[in-house]
């Protein structure tokens, strides 16, 4: 059906460390992918949304955690970069939607955390 999320891809410079920092990060494993030039990467499908106040923005995507603080921590660990905004609208929103972050990994490209709400 269209609309439905059919692919994910993350760009990064250098594949090896990228999915050096995915796998240490979320535990992800990786198959050589068909080019010879990239990996794949399975996972669940992904929920998606729309905000509005963003212009110029690209397409985020967000990755789901248990537990966002230690996956802050694994990720600066790793290199990457939180965003200094929190993408939230107080507890009323944190009750409906959890929490997000807004990141970078360790090459600079941009993705999201999200702990979904308890």
């Amino acid at each position: 059906m269209a609309g439905e999320l059919s692919f994910i891809e993350l760009g990064v410079e250098d594949t090896e460390r990228g999915k050096t920092f995915y796998s240490e990060l979320f535990g992800w494993s990786f198959e050589p992918g068909t080019s010879g030039k990239g990996y794949t990467i399975g996972g669940p499908q992904i929920p998606a949304g729309i905000h509005s106040g963003d212009k110029g923005a690209a397409p985020y995507l967000f990755f789901r955690v248990d537990d966002l603080g230690g996956a802050v921590e694994r990720l600066r660990a790793l290199g990457g970069t939180v965003e200094d905004m929190d993408v939230d609208g107080g507890e009323e929103s944190v009750a409906k939607f959890g929490r997000f972050k807004i990141c970078r990994d360790d090459q600079g490209s941009p993705f999201g955390l999200h702990q979904p709400p308890p």
